[in-house]
């Protein structure tokens, strides 16, 4: 069994958990709770009887950014052919920590399972093309 599926729209990463400076307890930020959400609402509209995997995991993720729009014709060409990747915000360990975390109990069972990982950061093929991330997981 493979779950392969896409999130489109802007591309967040995990934020850093916050302190309540009165209660001094920590919490999750509410845009990075709100995207793990999406995330899960995403998965489930994909697959709706999932079955969390067992076994080891192998995940790939590949988050695709749109072009800038300042960007020269040789630059963009260069980003066409992935030579050029891109190195904006966020950073790549925190997309993956906010799909891992938003797929977790889902996807599978606990995020330890995954052994293997791949991940990555492109610009899409086609400037019409949203911003959007896809990930693939599978047991192995």
């Amino acid at each position: 069994m493979i779950y392969e599926f896409e999130v489109e729209g802007d591309i967040n990463g995990k934020g850093r958990p916050r302190v309540n400076t009165y209660t001094g307890h920590a919490y999750t930020p509410s845009k990075t709770k709100d995207y793990e959400d999406f995330i899960k609402q995403n998965f489930k509209i994909k697959y709706p009887k999932y079955e969390p995997f067992t076994g080891r995991v192998s995940v790939t993720i590949i988050a695709y950014f749109k072009i800038p729009k300042n960007t020269s014709k040789k630059n963009e060409l260069l980003m066409h052919n992935g030579t050029l990747s891109p190195t904006k915000k966020p950073d790549i360990d925190n997309i993956v920590k906010i799909i891992l975390d938003g797929l977790n109990k889902m996807a599978f069972a606990d995020d330890n399972q995954i052994t293997k990982l791949d991940v990555e950061k492109k610009y899409v093929e086609n400037e019409l093309d949203k911003e959007k991330i896809y990930v693939k997981i599978e047991e192995y």
